[in-house]
């Protein structure tokens, strides 16, 4: 037996909204989550994210990436970092520091929703990206290094996934000194 239209219609209404503003923001009222307001754990890295978005709160895209906008410099690796879900976070810190020690002013940015590193004068060598199971890290002249590393099949790059726990350091400090002395990608 089916229900007539009408009673369709009223078991949407939302509990305690009437139906002509459900699904509609209230004018002028702009909602603000609990680590924009400095409220919860990890707030103030959230809410340093939140003040380099320029007011507008840091969407999580599919997989858990940030939406960071493109832009030069440490602010917005940071602000990107701050809001990686879960143990993400911990890998984005530490894949970080790791470049920051192994290449001497590495050149940081943000493009495409993704942190990236380069050389001045000489391109971007690396870059890493968040999905729903691993942080991926991509070196754009992979198969130049030596071991190559595992994952990929195109021309020039190569990427390795890293999942919980499982960040071998040794071995990226490695890669990524070796990344920071080839030529790197220029879009």
């Amino acid at each position: 037996m089916t229900r007539p239209k009408a009673a369709k219609r009223r078991s949407r209404v939302v509990k305690g909204k009437p139906a002509a503003t459900k699904g509609r923001r209230s004018a002028g009222k702009v909602g603000r989550s609990a680590a924009t307001k400095g409220e919860g754990p990890g707030a103030t890295a959230k809410a340093d994210a939140y003040a380099f978005a320029k007011d507008k709160p840091v969407k999580l895209l599919t997989g858990g990436n940030p939406q960071i906008a493109k832009a030069d410099g440490d602010a917005p690796v940071r602000a990107y970092i701050a809001v990686m879900p879960g143990w993400k976070r911990d890998v984005g810190r530490r894949l970080d520091a790791l470049i920051v020690r192994s290449v001497p002013g590495v050149r940081k940015a943000v493009r495409w929703n993704s942190p990236f590193y380069g050389v001045e004068g000489q391109g971007w060598f690396l870059g890493f990206h968040v999905f729903t199971h691993c942080v991926k890290v991509a070196f754009f002249r992979g198969t130049s290094l030596r071991p190559v590393p595992p994952g990929g099949t195109g021309k020039d790059a190569r990427w390795i996934d890293i999942h919980e726990g499982d960040l071998d350091e040794a071995q990226m400090a490695t890669w990524i000194r070796q990344a920071a002395a080839l030529p790197g990608w220029v879009p």
